[in-house]
């Protein structure tokens, strides 16, 4: 069951702007690197189900951050179907993304209160996602989309809110392209998370990253 409610995410993702997104099959490596982002300020964090018992890591590393990390908020990732949403939710996931919109998934999700961010590649995806209950919507692949695209769907659909992913980088004029086009936040993975950083086990960078996009964010929300 998840820790934080419905408002209580979205306010997370809303306040700090980033959602970073991370994948890794050693647990002690996911929770070195979960702890590194919240030193460096992050409250939400998206581990994704991308390998082989990618739930078992999840699911101690949702333990971890409850009994560690107070008001860290771990969701999961890379969600495509609706029995991989069911099971993540049972192991404790405060929150589901996808890749893709899948309109199953949705009243999976909604029963528990649970925000559902899918995957949108147009307006009329992100229009149908709303009207499912998705409170906030995934833009992606935004590298291929582009801030242009954001913009273009809030000025008929102001309400929108929308977490991009793909493309996102912690440099000041990535971070304030997305956010002049009205991006409620940024969900932001490799860039994020340099492989030979993790290699090294380099956690201080990790923080030192996290920390830097944080205060460009707030900088160019100003």
């Amino acid at each position: 069951m998840a820790k934080y409610n419905k408002f209580q995410v979205m306010e997370a993702m809303r306040e700090t702007g980033m959602v970073p997104v991370f994948y890794n099959a050693d647990i002690e490596i996911s929770k070195k690197v979960l702890k590194a982002c919240y030193d460096g300020g992050v409250r939400a964090f998206e581990f994704t189900n991308r390998g082989d018992f990618a739930q078992e890591v999840f699911g101690q590393l949702v333990k971890y951050a409850n009994a560690e990390l107070p008001g860290m908020i771990v969701g999961v990732g890379s969600v495509v179907d609706a029995g991989t949403a069911a099971m993540y939710l049972q192991l404790g996931a405060n929150f589901v993304v996808g890749p893709l919109f899948n309109p199953e998934i949705a009243p999976v999700c909604n029963r528990r209160l649970v925000p559902y961010c899918p995957g949108c590649g147009s307006v009329s995806e992100v229009g149908k996602a709303q009207e499912l209950g998705c409170d906030i919507c995934k833009v992606f692949p935004g590298d291929v989309l582009g801030p242009k695209f954001v913009k273009g769907l809030r000025a008929p659909m102001p309400w929108s809110q929308i977490m991009v992913t793909g493309g996102v980088k912690p440099e000041k004029e990535n971070l304030k392209g997305w956010f002049d086009a009205g991006v409620t936040c940024v969900g932001m993975g490799s860039n994020l998370f340099p492989k030979e950083v993790i290699a090294a086990g380099d956690w201080a960078a990790i923080t030192a990253l996290c920390r830097g996009a944080l205060d460009i964010i707030r900088e160019v929300r100003k």
